[in-house]
């Protein structure tokens, strides 16, 4: 997966929501209270602290927060935009600072998690303004996978979610592709398209939804889902 032109591609259309129309303090309801201009503004200072990760090797970096005015919000979003993919374009497996140690510290890990970073943020900002459009399958599958190779452990791992009592199956419907997550045989399967199970496991969709399916022990499946499994 070219990880870098899925990057370029999600931040250009993330900086099409930031229009001289847009509403800054609209609501979005998957990132609790915040607005419009809350959620621009953290993925473009997440753009600038992985900048930072790169060219200094440190996880510190905070900044200012963006301009709310609409026009020098968009060519500042932009900006953070070029200065990231700038960034990113060196070596994949060039050394970066990271956030984990369980995944290679370079490059190429920031071309991944950003993509899908982005990816997810975007569907929040088009949630937040009219309808969002649901992910490639392919690219859903790849967003699971990293959400149970490195987000889950980590939450164990730094006291925020405790280890599955039993197991959860996630079965893809769109794609011949599922997940188990937990010790066991899985006690309970939850059933819709790579999209949804992707929102599922990032909190931006209830396992009520009526895009889902259950079987089995949903109660128990539905503790396991709520982990919490990302941060």
């Amino acid at each position: 997966m070219d990880y870098l032109a899925l990057l370029c591609a999600k931040l250009t259309a993330f900086g099409e929501l930031i229009t001289p129309d847009t509403d800054l303090a609209a609501p979005v309801p998957s990132c609790g209270d915040w607005t419009f201009y809350d959620l621009a503004d953290h993925v473009g200072r997440g753009n600038l602290w992985v900048v930072t990760a790169v060219a200094e090797l440190r996880g510190d970096f905070d900044g200012e927060p963006a301009p709310k005015d609409r026009a020098a919000l968009r060519e500042w979003y932009e900006s953070t935009a070029d200065a990231l993919v700038t960034s990113l374009s060196a070596d994949e497996d060039q050394q970066a600072w990271t956030f984990t140690r369980t995944m290679p510290r370079t490059v190429g890990f920031w071309r991944r998690r950003r993509a899908h970073e982005t990816l997810m943020h975007l569907w929040d900002g088009q949630n937040a303004l009219g309808k969002a459009d649901p992910f490639d399958p392919d690219l859903a599958v790849d967003g699971i996978d990293e959400v149970f190779e490195l987000f889950a452990p980590r939450m164990i791992h730094r006291g925020l979610a405790v280890e599955p009592e039993v197991a959860l199956r996630l079965r893809a419907t769109d794609i011949e592709d599922g997940w188990t997550y937990g010790p066991g045989e899985p006690v309970a399967e939850l059933a819709g398209t790579a999209s949804d199970l992707l929102l599922a496991l990032w909190a931006r969709k209830s396992g009520d939804d009526q895009e889902f399916a259950w079987d089995g022990d949903r109660a128990a499946g539905e503790r396991v889902l709520s982990g919490p499994l990302v941060p």
